[in-house]
């Protein structure tokens, strides 16, 4: 019923008496009842209002009985009859429970709302704690995830708008090699030290001309950047935070790889914090050698110039590569490649063609697809913050030389390497940013 209906009726107290109805007419006259429902003698819904006149016995109550329930209309019957009240209020609660009516005591010889709910509508406080265990038990099952999607997101937005400002910053840099001072020094003794302020004065005399830069440390003081002492990898194992470039990688510093052996001093890493609250490692190599188109075997080393390790929230946890840490490598000095990728946690395969290798990479997850020559070395690069880069293989790539050769990089040597197209090898699927 949509409009709003008042009923009146009238009881008298004495003996008992038989109970008087009133059909409503829009039902069926021989329809019977085919739900009762007991309530007080004073009560309201929100679609039709009951008052009962003062009777003799307090003792009385109103039965509503329902019926003739057809397309959502409903009509109603009141009679009278003689109930305990006591009965009625512990009754009451089926009218809100069963029918979702909202009963409210009236004052029966005014007609005014009463400052008082209906006795048996509220709560026990069993009810109430039943359900703030079940809320509790909800939130803790779901608030983890609920936290490290936001988180996830998070990450992900910042980690897209760092990579887009250092790709800007870098291509404003007129070269990114010759920084700094990097050489053997013997003193009279013999013995033999490395003076070592590349990466320092690369962050200081270069990189800071060009991007927004707070804070700089050098090695001694990394954790006044930001930096922690440890990082988790992304196969679970914790890792001090790597100093120098050979702790980075010790092939990054040198390899004996027959016919592409190669050599570097070890640098040690200076650190810096972004504008925008990014705690940043560099290792820099002052002496990377420039794009010469190669077509045949070469060094990634030798053309890498810097790497950066990010921590997107400084020293606030997980300190998980993959989550609030990520690497962003740039090679060449000059028209420079930079690359952030986000490796995916396995490798795709081990037996993979290059031609076959898009679509491994599409099955594994549809964000994901094989990486370029550069990317792929950058992985090389951080493998040890990665944890699961298989060793001495060669790893494909989508970057290609011809119709049938594509580029390799092996992960011992750190080589480029070129190869058949249907040549199966290891494949390692990246995110790009």
């Amino acid at each position: 019923m949509n409009e709003i209906k008042t009923v009146t009726t009238r009881t008298g107290g004495g003996g008992p008496a038989e109970p008087t109805a009133e059909r409503h007419p829009q039902c069926d006259p021989g329809e019977k009842l085919t739900k009762e429902v007991l309530v007080p003698s004073d009560w309201t819904t929100k679609n039709i209002r009951v008052k009962a006149e003062p009777v003799a016995s307090a003792t009385l109550g109103l039965r509503l009985a329902f019926s003739c329930s057809t397309r959502g209309k409903r009509a109603y019957v009141l009679s009278a009859l003689r109930t305990p009240l006591a009965h009625a209020n512990a009754t009451a609660r089926a009218c809100n429970q069963e029918r979702g009516l909202a009963c409210r005591a009236l004052d029966s010889a005014q007609g005014k709302p009463c400052s008082v709910a209906l006795l048996g509508l509220a709560f026990t406080m069993a009810e109430i704690l039943l359900s703030l265990t079940i809320i509790g038990v909800v939130a803790a099952i779901t608030l983890p995830s609920l936290t490290g999607n936001i988180n996830e997101r998070t990450w992900n937005t910042q980690r897209k708008a760092l990579y887009a400002r250092f790709s800007q910053a870098i291509a404003l840099m007129p070269a990114l090699n010759g920084y700094g001072t990097l050489r053997e020094i013997t003193d009279s003794a013999g013995s033999t030290s490395i003076e070592d302020t590349a990466a320092e004065t690369f962050v200081t005399s270069g990189l800071s001309k060009v991007l927004k830069i707070n804070n700089i440390c050098d090695n001694e003081h990394l954790q006044d950047c930001g930096i922690t002492s440890s990082w988790t990898t992304m196969n679970g194992s914790a890792i001090s935070v790597p100093a120098t470039m050979q702790d980075l990688n010790p092939f990054i510093v040198s390899n004996s790889y027959p016919g592409v052996e190669f050599s570097q001093i070890n640098t040690k890493a200076a650190a810096f914090e972004t504008a925008n609250g990014e705690s940043v490692l560099v290792y820099y190599a002052p002496g990377c050698q420039p794009n010469n188109n190669e077509t045949t075997e070469h060094n990634s080393q030798a053309k890498m110039c810097a790497n950066f390790v990010f921590d997107m929230n400084g020293n606030k946890g997980p300190n998980t590569v993959g989550k609030d840490i990520g690497f962003l490598t740039v090679f060449y000095p000059i028209d420079s490649k930079v690359v952030a990728p986000i490796p995916y946690q396995r490798d795709a395969g081990t037996n993979i063609a290059q031609e076959d290798a898009s679509a491994a990479c599409t099955a594994q997850d549809p964000e994901y697809r094989i990486p370029n020559m550069y990317e792929m070395a950058s992985l090389f690069t951080n493998k040890d913050l990665i944890g699961n880069i298989t060793s001495s293989v060669g790893y494909n790539t989508s970057s290609v030389l011809s119709s049938t050769q594509a580029w390799r990089v092996g992960t011992q040597s750190g080589n480029f390497w070129v190869g058949e197209k249907s040549l199966a090898r290891y494949l390692r699927c990246v995110k790009r940013n």
